[in-house]
């Protein structure tokens, strides 16, 4: 049974991945700063094939020895999917420095060094996923998400990079970026702009946390392992 890391796996997009992934047969290991209750029930009903790690990832320095501890209880590691994220929204010129600050650190530089420590397993096998989870605003920008946007950017461009060093070594790095869905990260998009948006996507929807976990799980699959480097969208046609 392959076994795979979900960061911010205890609620929206990331306890959906993580539900999928049970369901698909993984072994799931769900990252987040505290258990959630929908994270409850599923650990209460697959103890076996599911844990929780606690981790707060604006926590830098101590990711070397929480990755070291991860990958030492669980050998074999196959998959990491990077999806904790923080979304404060807010003006660039009125938007505090202490968020700005977060946002780089949990959005860019966590995944990147949890990415460095766990690749190194990995390499050992010769086999693994990675999957950063970005989004449709890296590409089409968004008012009052000017600096989210560019740590989603950032993690695009590192998806292409990473692909190219890891790939002879078996493994594949993508990106998946969800367009807008109704989740606590878009809670202060107002209902109105969630409407337009949705009047305005190809297929007249928001896509749902399921869509995203069904994407992260094609690309965990054997039937993705020609697909590396590379964003898949999950927007339901908002940015065709």
């Amino acid at each position: 049974m392959k076994t795979v890391v979900v960061t911010g796996g205890t609620r929206g997009i990331g306890l959906e991945i993580v539900t999928r992934l049970v369901g698909d047969g993984y072994r799931v290991v769900a990252v987040g700063r505290r258990p959630s209750a929908g994270l409850d029930a599923l650990l209460a009903a697959h103890a076996d094939v599911l844990s929780f790690a606690a981790y707060d990832f604006d926590d830098l320095a101590g990711i070397h020895d929480f990755a070291t501890r991860l990958a030492r209880e669980h050998p074999g590691l196959y998959g990491l999917v990077n999806n904790a994220a923080l979304g404060h929204a807010g003006l660039l010129p009125t938007l505090h420095e202490r968020d700005i600050g977060a946002l780089l650190r949990v959005n860019v530089e966590a995944p990147i060094l949890l990415t460095k420590y766990l690749l190194r397993p990995m390499l050992i096998r010769g086999e693994g996923r990675i999957i950063n989870i970005s989004s449709v605003v890296a590409e089409t920008g968004y008012k009052g998400l000017a600096v989210y946007g560019a740590t989603k950017a950032a993690l695009t461009g590192f998806t292409r990079s990473l692909a190219r060093e890891v790939g002879k070594a078996g493994i594949t790095v993508n990106a998946v970026a969800p367009g807008y869905l109704a989740t606590d990260m878009t809670s202060g998009i107002a209902d109105g702009q969630l409407d337009s948006i949705r009047r305005r996507s190809a297929l007249g929807r928001l896509p749902e946390g399921s869509d995203v976990a069904a994407a992260v799980t094609y690309l965990l699959g054997e039937g993705a392992r020609n697909v590396t480097g590379t964003t898949l969208t999950v927007d339901a046609g908002s940015t065709a």
